[in-house]
């Protein structure tokens, strides 16, 4: 077992981070590999459900252990050379969120894979895939009208 932590600050609000980071129409768009999301049950701010990332052909079931929208999601996913808990926690910091990951592999093969995930930042590594989502997060923040599923609508007040 191996833990690794990345964190970045994105200049955008909790709940357009957090709707962004839980919506799986978008992982392709940021994390490294993923070919699409299937075999979903459940919605991703609940508790016990499933879907499988799909890296080509390996499949990587994933489960929601814990979730507090818009401030946390904990999920198990796994497959032959990764697998473990990923742990995010999003907390409001200078006008923007805050993103803190936590990865916690599980096995010797993953911890060796992880290690390699975690150096760097060349996209794949834990810490490009974090880059790439914060910059699409800011530009589309930048962006009007663009409200992403699950995002509140601005009051008009």
């Amino acid at each position: 077992m191996a833990t690794f932590r990345v964190t970045t600050l994105v200049a955008a609000p909790p709940e357009r981070v957090f709707a962004t980071w839980t919506d799986p129409d978008r992982f392709q768009e940021w994390i490294g590999g993923v070919t699409r999301v299937t075999d979903r049950t459940g919605s991703v701010d609940q508790v016990g459900s499933r879907y499988t990332v799909w890296f080509g052909r390996m499949a990587s079931p994933t489960e929601i252990l814990a979730v507090e929208r818009p401030w946390h999601i904990r999920t198990r996913f796994g497959n032959a050379i990764l697998k473990g808990e990923s742990d995010v926690r999003f907390a409001p910091e200078a006008g923007g969120t805050r993103i803190h990951q936590e990865f916690v592999t599980r096995g010797f093969i993953a911890a060796i894979f992880g290690r390699i995930f975690a150096m760097g930042s060349y996209r794949g590594s834990f810490r490009g895939e974090l880059e790439t989502f914060r910059r699409l997060v800011e530009r589309e923040a930048t962006e009007p009208g663009t409200l992403k599923p699950g995002e509140p609508k601005p009051r008009g007040d």
